[in-house]
C-alpha cells in the first residue's frame, strides 16, 4: 500500500482473511470472481431448499422435484459395450421406502460415497418402479457443530466450481456473515427502502433466510440497490450532455423531404408521422438527440431514418448510418441512394472491404468503386459528396478511416448488434452530433429502461396497410415432404422462398442440426431447374453480393441461408420461409427471420421445422404460430431466455447483474429511476 492509499474496508480484505481459506481454496474461489470478502458475501445462491419439510421417499411424486433424505444401502457401477457405457447407482432408504440415484457414464462418482452414508438429495423423480432420480445433486450429512448450518433450516444451494462442496462453502458463507455481516452499510443513507430490508439484513437472508419470501425481499432490496447505481451513472450522464453540450440546429426546411415523400408512392403511416415529430423537435432542440426508434419488423423504420436525415442534410450537416453487417449496410446504401440520388445528394457505402460511392441520377444507380482510403474525384457523378452527404457502413466507420466534416446526425440500425463503446466512438467522431438508434427487436419496458435509460423512445406501433398476411405454421420433420411440396407449388406461382438452417457446415456442431452447405446441395436437386442461392457469413463480400443481387432480381428462386439474413433483406417477391432446427432459435430472432417475408402486398407463409424437442421447447414455438406481436414475444423470450441470450451475448451491452432479474423486476427498475433522480436533485449521490 503506497502512502497516499487508504486503508482496506473490511469487505474489501481478500477472502483468505476468513477461516478456513488458503492459497489452493482461495484459487478455486478466483474461478468463480471471489476475490474478497463482499465478492464472497454478495455471490448469490441458485436456489433455496427447505429442509425443514423433506419429503419421505414414499411420498415422491413422479416429475416432480423435490427434496428428500437417507441412508445408503447399496450402490455400485454397471458397465457395458466394452466398457465405453456405464451406470453408477447407488439406493437409499428411509425407513417408508428406496430411492435409486443413478448417474450415466460418470463411473467415477462411486469415489464419493459409500455405504452406510446419510446424504441429502435433490431432483427430479423419473420412475416410480423403483423410484429413481438421475444425476440428483447430492450432499453428505454429517456431524458435528456445523449440523445446524446444513440441516433443518432453509439452506442456500450455490453455483460452485470442482474441487468445491455445498457444506464446506456453506459453512465459510455463514463464518463470514458472522464476522463481517455487519460491515454492509446502506450506500444512500437518505433513502428510505420502504418494504425492503436494510443491506444488511439483506445479506443476511439470501443466505439463510426464516422463509422463503425473506429470500426474495432480500435479493429485491440487493437487486435495487444495483439498479440505482446503474441509473445513477445512466442519468448523470444525460446531465452532463444537457449541460455541457449545445446541439446542431438540425430541424431542417423541409425541402427535400417534402420531394422525397411526394416521390416514394405511398402515404406515411400516423405512427412514422408522430415519431418524425417527436425527432423533428429533437433535432431543432436545444439539446443533441438521443432518440431510440423501436418498431417491429416491415413498421418502416428506414423511411422515417431517411427523414431524419434529411432534416440533417437541409441544415447544411453531415450523416452517418451504421448498420452491423455488409448486406444490410450495402441495403440501405442502395436505398438511400435510390431516394437522395434524384435530390442531388451523395450518398457513400464504407464497409471493412471496400469504399464505395453511390448516386442515382435518372433512377439509375451507378457505382464508383474505390479502394479503402482512397481519394475520390471530385467531378462527374460524385459531385454531391462536395455538398452534406450520407455515408453508410458497418463497424468500419468506427474505424480511423472515416474522418467525416460537419457531423450532424448518427443512425445506428439494430443497435443491440453493437456494443455501447462502439456507439460511443462513432458519435464522438462529430462534435455532440444528434443520435438515433433503431431495432427491430422490440425491447421489453424493463430492458428498455435498463439498457437504453439515458435515450428517449419512440416506438412505431403500426404496421403500412400494404403488407400482406404473414401466416406462421410449427411442423415436425415427417412433414418435410409435404412442406416442399408446398414450396415447389408457390415457386411455380412465381414467388420465392428462403430456407434458413442453424449451421454453416456439419462440423460445426450436432449431427442432428442442419447445415446450408448440406442443405444447399439436396435443395438444388430438389427444386432443380428453379435457380438455388447460397448465402452465409463466411462467404467473400463479392459473392455475397452476387447471390443477394440475383435474389433481389429474381433470378434466383431460392436462398439457402443462415441466419445472415436476419435483419434488413428485403425481397417483396419471396413469400416462403422454412426454418430448419427451428427449436435452435430463440423466439426473438425467429420473429426477426420471419420479418423477411410479408413484405410485399401478397400473403406470406413461416414454416417452422422442429426435430423432436420437449414439450416446453414446443410450447416455446407454437407461441409463433399464435402471434405476429412482436413486443409479446420478446417479452417472452426474455422471461425464457434471459437478456444475455435475448439480444446476442457479444454485443448485449447487458449490465452484469447479480441479483437483477430483467424478466420480471420493471417495477424496481422504475422504482429505481425515480430514487436516482431524487438522490441527484437532493445532492445525495
Amino acid at each position: 500500500m503506497g502512502m497516499g492509499d487508504a486503508p482496506l474496508t473490511p469487505l474489501e480484505q481478500p477472502v483468505t482473511g476468513v477461516r478456513g481459506v488458503g492459497p489452493e481454496r482461495a484459487a478455486l474461489l478466483a474461478r468463480l470472481g471471489i476475490g474478497t470478502v463482499g465478492d464472497l458475501l454478495l455471490h448469490r445462491p441458485r436456489r433455496h431448499e427447505d429442509r425443514r419439510r423433506l419429503e419421505r421417499i414414499a411420498a415422491l411424486k413422479l416429475n416432480e422435484s423435490a427434496s428428500t433424505q437417507g441412508r445408503i444401502v447399496a450402490q455400485g457401477v454397471k458397465y457395458w459395450k466394452q466398457r465405453r457405457k456405464s451406470l453408477f447407482e447407488c439406493v437409499l432408504d428411509d425407513g417408508t421406502g428406496r430411492l435409486h440415484c443413478r448417474w450415466w457414464n460418470l463411473p467415477f462418482m462411486e469415489n464419493y460415497f459409500k455405504v452406510g452414508d446419510e446424504i441429502l438429495v435433490y431432483g427430479r423423480v423419473r420412475s416410480l418402479k423403483p423410484r429413481g432420480i438421475d444425476h440428483p445433486e447430492t450432499e453428505t450429512i454429517e456431524g458435528g457443530d456445523d449440523r445446524s448450518i446444513h440441516l433443518h433450516r432453509i439452506v442456500p444451494i450455490y453455483p460452485l466450481t470442482e474441487g468445491l462442496t455445498q457444506r464446506w462453502f456453506r459453512g465459510l458463507i455463514w463464518r463470514a456473515l458472522e464476522a463481517y455481516g455487519s460491515a454492509f452499510e446502506e450506500p444512500w443513507p437518505g433513502l428510505d427502502p420502504g418494504d425492503l430490508p436494510m443491506r444488511a439484513v439483506a445479506v443476511r437472508q439470501i443466505h439463510f433466510p426464516d422463509e422463503m419470501d425473506d429470500a426474495e425481499a432480500a435479493r429485491g432490496r440487493l437487486a435495487l440497490d444495483e439498479l440505482i447505481e446503474l441509473q445513477l451513472a445512466i442519468q448523470r450522464r444525460r446531465r452532463r450532455l444537457h449541460e455541457h453540450a449545445r446541439a446542431l440546429p438540425c430541424g431542417g426546411d423541409n425541402r427535400l423531404m417534402r420531394r422525397l415523400l411526394g416521390s416514394l408512392g405511398f402515404k406515411l403511416t400516423e405512427a412514422q408521422t408522430g415519431v418524425l415529430r417527436e425527432i423533428r423537435r429533437d433535432l431543432a432542440g436545444s439539446h443533441p438527440m438521443r432518440r431510440l426508434l423501436q418498431g417491429d419488423v416491415g413498421s418502416g423504420k428506414t423511411v422515417v431514418a431517411a427523414c431524419a436525415a434529411l432534416m440533417t442534410l437541409e441544415s447544411g450537416y453531415n450523416v452517418a448510418l451504421m448498420a452491423p453487417t455488409e448486406i444490410l449496410a450495402e441495403q440501405h446504401g442502395r436505398v438511400f441512394a435510390r431516394w437522395f440520388g434524384p435530390l442531388g445528394l451523395g450518398v457513400a457505402l464504407q464497409t471493412g472491404g471496400q469504399k464505395t460511392l453511390l448516386t442515382a441520377p435518372a433512377g439509375q444507380i451507378a457505382v464508383s468503386p474505390a479502394g479503402p482510403g482512397d481519394a475520390q474525384d471530385p467531378s462527374g457523378t460524385d459531385a454531391a459528396l462536395a455538398g452534406p452527404a450520407v455515408t453508410v457502413g458497418t463497424h468500419a466507420l468506427v474505424e480511423a478511416g472515416y474522418c467525416p466534416d460537419a457531423l450532424g446526425l448518427v443512425i445506428i440500425d439494430e443497435q443491440h448488434k453493437f456494443g455501447v463503446a462502439q456507439r460511443e466512438r462513432l458519435v464522438r467522431k462529430g462534435r455532440y452530433p444528434h443520435l438515433l438508434v433503431m431495432t427491430a427487436t422490440p425491447i421489453p419496458r424493463t430492458l428498455g429502461l435498463t439498457l437504453y435509460g439515458d435515450l428517449d423512445i419512440s416506438v412505431i406501433k403500426q404496421m403500412p396497410a400494404s403488407r400482406g398476411r404473414v401466416r406462421t405454421y410449427l411442423r415436425a420433420e415427417s412433414s418435410l415432404p409435404k412442406v416442399w411440396g408446398f414450396v415447389r407449388q408457390k415457386l411455380g406461382e412465381g414467388r420465392q422462398a428462403y430456407i434458413v438452417c442453424p449451421r454453416i457446415e456439419e462440423r460445426d456442431g450436432p449431427a442432428d442440426v442442419k447445415a446450408v452447405r448440406e442443405e444447399f446441395d439436396r435443395v438444388r436437386t430438389l427444386f432443380a431447374p428453379h435457380a438455388v442461392g447460397l448465402l452465409h457469413g463466411r462467404l467473400p463480400l463479392q459473392e455475397k453480393d452476387r447471390v443477394m443481387e440475383g435474389f433481389r432480381a429474381g433470378q434466383i428462386a431460392v436462398l439457402v441461408a443462415t441466419s445472415v439474413i436476419e435483419v434488413g433483406v428485403d425481397v417483396p417477391n419471396a413469400t416462403i420461409m422454412v426454418v430448419e432446427n427451428a427449436e435452435s432459435y430463440g423466439l426473438a430472432q425467429l420473429h426477426q427471420l420471419r420479418g423477411r417475408i410479408g413484405r410485399g402486398p401478397a400473403e406470406s407463409h413461416c414454416i417452422l421445422i422442429a426435430a423432436a424437442c420437449k414439450d416446453e421447447a414446443r410450447r416455446r414455438l407454437e407461441a409463433l404460430e399464435e402471434t405476429n406481436d412482436g413486443f409479446r414475444i420478446a417479452e417472452m423470450d426474455l422471461l425464457l431466455r434471459g437478456p444475455g441470450e435475448f439480444l446476442g451475448q457479444a454485443q448485449s451491452g447487458v449490465p452484469r447483474f447479480r441479483f437483477v432479474e430483467l424478466a420480471r423486476d420493471l417495477a424496481l427498475v422504475e422504482r429505481a429511476r425515480t430514487a436516482a433522480a431524487g438522490l441527484l436533485d437532493s445532492g445525495a449521490a
